[in-house]
């Protein structure tokens, strides 16, 4: 149970701005693209993974939660 970050590859631009700002969840691959590193997302990470789909210009990231 939790909060999973969900990335939308297809949605995603690679302005790298989610990675940047929530660095203990997000990560990038070898192509730029994001990487959720924390799933799901640990409780006292939630407001940093929340900043980062906020910061996403292409509305890539979202919420699964269970």
């Amino acid at each position: 149970m939790g909060n999973h970050l969900l990335v939308d590859r297809k949605a995603c631009a690679g302005h790298g701005l989610c990675y940047s700002v929530a660095p203990d969840v997000l990560d990038a691959d070898d192509q730029g693209d994001p990487v959720v590193t924390a799933d799901p997302v640990p409780d006292d990470r939630f407001d940093e993974a929340d900043a980062a789909v906020d910061a996403c210009p292409e509305r890539a990231l979202s919420w699964e939660r269970d």
